[in-house]
C-alpha cells in the first residue's frame, strides 16, 4: 500500500497502543507560551504521566513546568520513545532526519495537526520506526480515554444527563497506558 494511503487514516487500536506503549515524548516546536497549541498540548501529555521534552532552539538550557528545553533532539542525550513534530510540513523532512539519526531510534514519529510529509514517513518507516501524521497526542488521548466525551463532543451520544464525575477539581480518565 502506498505510504499517502496508510496515513489517511489510522484504526483506534494503532492509535491506542502507541499511546499505551510510549513512554518518553520529545515535543519539536514546543513553546513556552501558554495560549500556544504545543504547550497545551506538553502540558496535557505531562499531566498523564508522560515524560515529556521541549525542543526549541529558544528555549535551550531554560525550563518549562519544571523539565529542561533542549535545541536539538540529539541533545537531549537518552532515549526517546516518540518524537512528536509540532513544526510545519516543509519542515518535517527535516526533523524525521534529525530523529533517524538518533541511536537508539524512537520507537514513533507523530507529526501534528496539518502536518504531513510522505517522503518522510517512507524514510522512517524503511527504518522500522512507526509514524502517524496529522493527528493529535492530545485529542487521540482524549478521544480515546472517553475525556472529550464528556462535554458531548465526539461520543455519538446525546443525553441530558450529566456524567457523575468523582472527586473535586479536573477529571482525568486514562487510556490504561503502562507506566
Amino acid at each position: 500500500m502506498p505510504v499517502a494511503s496508510r496515513h489517511d487514516s489510522y484504526p483506534d487500536a494503532t492509535i491506542r497502543a502507541i499511546l499505551q506503549s510510549v513512554k518518553s515524548i520529545a515535543i519539536v516546536g514546543a513553546s513556552n507560551n501558554p495560549a500556544r497549541p504545543s504547550y497545551i498540548v506538553f502540558k496535557y501529555l505531562l499531566e498523564r504521566g508522560f515524560e515529556v521534552i521541549p525542543v526549541n532552539p529558544r528555549l535551550a538550557g531554560q525550563d518549562m513546568l519544571g523539565v529542561r528545553a533542549y535545541a536539538r533532539l540529539s541533545e537531549i542525550g537518552r532515549p526517546l520513545d516518540m518524537v512528536e513534530i509540532f513544526r510545519s510540513s516543509a519542515e518535517a523532512g527535516g526533523v524525521t532526519d534529525e530523529a533517524l539519526a538518533l541511536d537508539p531510534l524512537p520507537k514513533v514519529i507523530w507529526m501534528q495537526l496539518s502536518v504531513r510529509d510522505d517522503e518522510a514517513a517512507a524514510r522512517a518507516e524503511a527504518k522500522g520506526v512507526q509514524v502517524v501524521m496529522n493527528r493529535c497526542p492530545k485529542i487521540e488521548y482524549g478521544r480515546l480515554s472517553g475525556e472529550i466525551g464528556w462535554q458531548g463532543i465526539n461520543s455519538r451520544v446525546l443525553s441530558a444527563k450529566r456524567p457523575a464525575l468523582s472527586g473535586k477539581g479536573f477529571q482525568k480518565l486514562t487510556i490504561d497506558r503502562k507506566l
